[in-house]
Order: structure tokens, then C-alpha cells, then sequence
């Protein structure tokens, strides 16, 4: 804006560059981001499904017809929650890097809340083993926990993105 007299003033080339490193940090934002949650999602199947099966598995075996529907839907929760988080990081790569902690948190939230209502709606209801459901759960959480630590140690993923603009020698 023109200090003058409150117009937009004529573009400048340092306007155009600004825009650029902007638009560039962005997109290494979002590529990073995507690369980070493919193989989340990647580390997360293949640490998760072994296990969720094993779970299964050992609860039908100790609690029978009930261990099998309460590990199975412990199961199903674990995977749905840790869905949850992927797909708020494709959400968040689509938007500026300072608006990442809102969006992190707010999906916590959202889980959390989510996790909270069904397993009070689960209560009063019979047909299930209850330490099944946990233990289908907490497998299956743990497992994607570790799954997301493995698959951001092996992403080449940059935790601070500099514009090449920025990154200039001193004889530019």
C-alpha cells in the first residue's frame, strides 16, 4: 500500500521474489508433509496389522466369542484413531506451517472426544470382553506409535524449510 494516499502501489521485483520463496516454502511444506504421512501409513500397516492379529487371536482364545468382538472392536478404534491423524496431516500440508500446532492439537482433541463418547455409549452394553477392547486398542495404538517415530527417523523430512532465495553466498 502506498503510504501517500492508501492505494496499492505498483508491484515490485522484491514483492515478486517475497512471493516466490513464500509459494516455495509452501510447497516443500506440503511435499514434506505427504512424504512424512505415506510412510506413517506405510511403518503403521505393516507394525499394526501383525499385532492387531496376534491380539485378536489371544483374545478369542482366552475369552472366546466375546474376546473376539471386543478385541476386534478395540482393534478397529485403535486403527481409526491413528487414521485420524493422517488425515489431519494432509489437512495441515495444505495450509501455512504456523497453523500446524492448531490443527495437531484440535485433531487430539477431536480423537480424544471421539474415544471418550463410544466408550461411554459402550457402558452398559453386554457381548464383549472389556479388557479385550483395551488391549485391542492399546496394541494397536502403541504399535502406530512407534510405527510414526520409525517413519519420521527414515523420511528424509526437513523440520525447518529455508527458501532457496534465503540460502544465497555472500558473492550474490
Amino acid at each position: 500500500m502506498n503510504a501517500v494516499d492508501g492505494e496499492a502501489g505498483p508491484a515490485t521485483a522484491a514483492d515478486g521474489d517475497t512471493r516466490e520463496a513464500d509459494d516455495e516454502v509452501r510447497a516443500a511444506h506440503t511435499r514434506s508433509v505427504h512424504a512424512l504421512a505415506e510412510a506413517m501409513l506405510r511403518w503403521g500397516l505393516r507394525l499394526s496389522l501383525p499385532a492387531a492379529l496376534v491380539t485378536i487371536g489371544v483374545a478369542t482364545v482366552a475369552a472366546g466369542t466375546e474376546g473376539l468382538v471386543g478385541a476386534g472392536f478395540g482393534v478397529v478404534l485403535g486403527f481409526g484413531s491413528s487414521l485420524v491423524t493422517i488425515t489431519m496431516m494432509r489437512i495441515a500440508a495444505t495450509r501455512p506451517p504456523n497453523t500446524l500446532m492448531g490443527l495437531a492439537l484440535g485433531g487430539y482433541a477431536i480423537k480424544m472426544t471421539g474415544l471418550l463418547v463410544v466408550m461411554l455409549l459402550l457402558r452398559d452394553v453386554a457381548g464383549f470382553s472389556r479388557p479385550a477392547l483395551a488391549f485391542g486398542m492399546l496394541v494397536v495404538v502403541v504399535a502406530w506409535a512407534v510405527a510414526e517415530v520409525a517413519a519420521f527417523q527414515t523420511t528424509k523430512t526437513p523440520t525447518l524449510v529455508v527458501p532457496r532465495t534465503a540460502q544465497r553466498t555472500p558473492e550474490d
